[in-house]
């Protein structure tokens, strides 16, 4: 007779539909009780569920279940990043438009969510493409425009002369634009940018105060960041009045500079070459550098490469001419976008200088050498005795920093200074699936902010998506508005904003995402924020979670918000991979989630994400894996079902007769063992959430009941129910369908869900120990101490892995061995 398997399709829509019914993840006003506030990053509706997405979500459902168990007020709701580019290039490719495109993947994304019984409080949903949403996106950056932190200037942009359209990076291929081929621009267009660098010191140093983030994501932030201690000089530009400020933290080299570098995404650089000969190949070289990934650019490993501007600097120091090139190597998020270059000092300026044939100065000696710019192979970059260097000459060039410094102070021509790497946020984006900016144009009265009362500005319906130029430029009837001071004709701004703005605070409207008056009620966020944990993934390290910490120390600026960071805890979950690389499609190593949940559930999928490896480190597909998780599940429903008829006898007896050891070893023995347990699985939920050891520990217990035989008692029916009700209780976090069904086999009418998470009892974990003697063909040869209640059968066992008993046995046949109980064993040889 086949062995009975738990039929899992029937059993996870039955109890996904009761759930539903019973509005059981609908978070309860109970203020009363502690809070936590568990998020995971929402996704952005490409329609379709991947490995990652299953990860993060069944990471922070089994924090959520487990922690509601705990006795929290938990809030765990979700939503979709739906604003984009994807569902813009879909209406121009499939001719539907990008909010019904983004309308049906949130449906079929939503579907898969509620397939693996994800515990969201779906009445919070937030759905950024929606106006009772997007309008608080254009409500705060009204506010930050009153404060000074949103202002327009002129930014480089990437254009396709042909299609008559800005373009992403990501849509220039080799220069030239996806879509027809043509060699892309670079332009410079009046942009809409935030003043994130006015919190740049406060966004470094409160790094300090958030001890439960990962390291190495904090590492990221500073390095984005960028805060370095130096000094401003200003350099003349020949046959100018103008200053080219540059930012170096080695003032002591400033005598050995021999050229300058631009970023070729500075606008400085086309107003240089603007009518010379070097106009054209200039931006033809910024146009292909500017599109390239900015840590591909600045590798240590990447070929430098550059063009000659035809123009000088003068350097203030010494009076001597510099000449100035682009370079791909500059990068506009360092100091000022110009750099000087020292190449006797400096390795990646050496490599610029001996490609292009530039003089190299040397200005620092080091202690008992001399060094000579034809010999040298290498930038001499430690410190040493200054030469070459007017009146600072023969100083240590450590000393001479400070020095010159003060010399240029002096002479007004630079001061000390702190830079960073940080470059205020470009939000406009020349797209038609965005947030409307709520600004308007007027000849007589210039820039004007839309009135509050009339948000939202809503996108136009009536647009065309031709692939050229953008769409909302096409809808006159939007465009064409009244100016809110004068009412006369004005243009409303036809950028949209840059989605990072809509995710940079929605996990604040999830507290009271239904409000329809203000953007949250004040009470309901200073009760739920900050969030107690953020569970994401690295690649988002950066950009999202430090526009977020902006977000929230702007808002508390306004006067909104009474706290300074948004996540007190991060849990960064590692990447999925198969046969070793990350799944991709176009290595044909793509785990498709619905073919997981059609053949083994959404229990089997759950567990095994969270066993197969701890969630913060990178986790390896295997089948086998599945194929064993599956198999636990199978082994848990039978031994209920096998047993079931003395675990609901248990199960009367409740209330009646307390669960405690009997005198019987085996009683013990499984009375302990559920109290072991609890403990191991608690820790390991409550101090850095490692489902994969607490996963082992609930298997080790079932391995643990299996070996015990139920006996026709109540006290031996008491006690198997208590270890079921126990293990389900603890893997129900983790396999919450399987545990609900047999929850309610065993005798409960209520969810396992609003049941309390199990207590141990530490007098349980005692063990009582004997010491018993061991012979060898009735001599003594060693004492064993073991656990008194420990089966015959594992004495001996224990007794022969004794590294004194092997000494004399050896290899010698075991004829038998004798046992007197509690006292002595002789094995005879």
């Amino acid at each position: 007779m086949a062995e009975e398997r738990y039929p899992f399709k029937d059993i996870e829509q039955k109890w996904q539909r009761y759930w539903q019914e019973q509005n059981l993840f609908s978070t309860p006003e109970q203020r009363e009780k502690p809070k936590y506030y568990v998020l995971e990053q929402f996704p952005y509706p490409s329609g379709k569920l991947h490995m990652g997405h299953v990860r993060v979500y069944c990471i922070g459902d089994a924090i959520a279940r487990y922690m509601r168990m705990r006795g929290y007020n938990v809030l765990h709701p979700m939503g979709f990043d739906a604003f984009g580019l994807p569902a813009e290039n879909a209406a121009i490719k499939h001719g539907v438009h990008p909010g019904e495109w983004t309308k049906r993947c949130i449906e079929q994304m939503k579907h898969q969510q509620n397939a693996l019984g994800l515990s969201y409080d779906w009445e919070r949903e937030v759905i950024t493409c929606e106006p009772k949403y997007y309008r608080w996106n254009q409500w705060l950056f009204l506010k930050f425009y009153e404060r000074g932190l949103a202002y327009r200037k002129k930014a480089p942009i990437n254009w396709c002369p042909s299609c008559q359209t800005v373009l992403a990076n990501e849509q220039v291929i080799s220069g030239k634009c996806w879509r027809c081929e043509s060699p892309v621009e670079l332009k410079s267009l009046e942009q809409w940018f935030l003043k994130i660098t006015a919190y740049a010191e406060e966004l470094i140093n409160e790094l300090d105060s958030l001890p439960e983030w990962p390291e190495h994501i904090k590492t990221m932030q500073r390095n984005w960041i960028g805060r370095s201690q130096g000094t401003l000089v200003n350099f003349r530009i020949k046959d100018s009045d103008e200053l080219l400020p540059i930012f170096t933290t080695r003032p002591d080299t400033l005598y050995g500079v021999t050229f300058m570098v631009f970023a070729p995404e500075h606008p400085m650089v086309m107003e240089l070459v603007k009518g010379s000969e070097y106009e054209t190949p200039v931006k033809e070289f910024a146009a292909k550098v500017v599109i390239q990934d900015k840590f591909y650019r600045t590798a240590e490993d990447r070929e430098k490469e550059g063009m000659f501007t035809g123009r000088y600097a003068i350097n203030p120091l010494n009076g001597e001419e510099i000449p100035i090139y682009v370079a791909n190597f500059v990068l506009m998020e360092y100091g000022t976008g110009c750099i000087m270059a020292v190449p006797a000092h400096d390795q990646r300026d050496f490599e610029f200088a001996r490609k292009y044939n530039i003089p190299i100065k040397v200005v620092i000696q080091p202690p008992g050498e001399q060094l000579s710019p034809d010999t040298m192979t290498e930038a001499y970059v430690e410190p040493g005795v200054m030469v070459n260097s007017a009146q600072f000459s023969g100083m240590d060039s450590e000393l001479a920093q400070k020095a010159i410094t003060d010399y240029l102070v002096e002479q007004g021509w630079g001061k000390p200074t702190v830079q960073y790497k940080l470059r205020d946020w470009l939000i406009s984006r020349q797209r038609y699936w965005g947030t409307p900016i709520p600004m308007v144009y007027c000849e007589e009265c210039g820039i004007q902010p839309v009135p509050e009362t009339e948000l939202p500005v809503l996108l136009p319906e009536n647009v065309r998506f031709g692939g050229t130029g953008n769409p909302i430029e096409t809808a006159q009837e939007f465009i064409n508005t009244a100016c809110p001071n004068c009412g006369g004709r004005a243009r409303r701004e036809t950028d949209t904003m840059d989605t990072f703005f809509d995710s940079s605070w929605y996990y604040l409207r999830y507290c009271d995402s239904r409000n329809e008056d203000a953007i949250f009620s004040p009470d309901d966020v200073h009760y739920w924020m900050p969030v107690d944990r953020y569970v994401g993934g690295v690649e988002h390290a950066i950009l999202h979670l430090l526009y977020s910490r902006f977000f929230v120390k702007a808002m508390r600026d306004i006067g909104l918000l009474k706290f300074d960071e948004p996540f007190t805890r991060l849990l960064a979950q590692g990447m999925v991979t198969k046969d070793g690389k990350k799944m991709s499609k176009s290595f044909g190593n793509v785990v498709e989630p619905n073919d997981i949940i059609d053949k083994y559930g959404a229990d089997t999928a759950r567990l095994f994400i969270l066993f197969a490896s701890p969630a913060e480190k990178e986790l390896e597909w295997s089948d086998q894996g599945v194929e064993g998780c599956y198999r636990f599940l199978n082994r848990v429903w039978r031994f209920v079902r096998n047993n079931l008829p003395a675990i609901q006898k248990g199960f009367e007896l409740r209330e009646v007769e307390e669960c405690a050891p009997t005198s019987h070893p085996e009683d013990k023995r499984l009375f302990r063992l559920i109290h072991h347990t609890i403990k191991r699985v608690t820790s390991d939920m409550e101090e850095r959430f490692h489902f994969n050891t607490a996963i082992a520990a609930s298997m080790e217990m079932l391995n643990g009941l299996s070996t015990y035989t139920v006996r026709d008692d109540k006290h031996s029916q008491r006690l198997i129910f208590e270890a079921v009700r126990t293990l389900l209780l603890m893997i129900s976090p983790f396999a919450p369908h399987i545990a609900e069904e047999l929850w309610h086999q065993i005798g409960y009418s209520t969810p396992i869900l609003l049941e309390s998470w199990p207590e141990y009892d530490e007098s349980a974990l005692q063990v009582e120990e004997m010491l018993i003697v061991v012979q060898v063909n009735g001599k003594v040869r060693s004492r064993i101490t073991v656990d008194a209640d420990l089966p015959e059968d594992e004495i001996k066992q224990t007794a022969l892995n004794d590294e004194k008993v092997k000494k004399f046995i050896q290899n010698k046949p075991i004829r038998k061995i004798i046992y007197v109980p509690k006292k002595l064993l002789n094995i005879v040889v």
